[in-house]
């Protein structure tokens, strides 16, 4: 997979990134890797909607794949694995290397 952008879009990543932001995301790499980072996420049963969250949690299943706990920063504002559980690591299509433009709300 290429590096992609993405925009931020609402408050659930608050303070880190703000809605409006711009973001660049590349392969995730290795799963253990992934503990405390920003992802972005595909839900299987959501396609084509793309969620930016931060992993918080990682779990190693009996069959030697990872469950993944994700969470918005700003709590009050996230749908995450708070509502819909553990996710798959096919479910993460990247992970946030750099912000690369800034939302002008920031500079207000």
């Amino acid at each position: 997979m290429p590096v992609r952008a993405i925009a931020v879009s609402g408050d659930s990543m608050l303070p880190t990134y703000l809605d409006g932001d711009w973001l660049i995301f590349a392969p995730a790499g290795s799963s253990e890797r992934l503990l405390g980072k920003v992802v972005v996420v595909e839900r299987e049963s959501y396609p084509g909607i793309l969620l930016i969250k931060r992993v918080t949690h990682i779990d190693l299943l009996p069959n030697g794949a990872h469950q993944f706990w994700v969470e918005g920063d700003n709590r009050d504002a996230s749908t995450d694995s708070r509502h819909w559980g553990a996710i798959s690591r096919s479910e993460i299509r990247g992970r946030i290397v750099l912000r690369y433009k800034r939302s002008h709300r920031s500079q207000q």
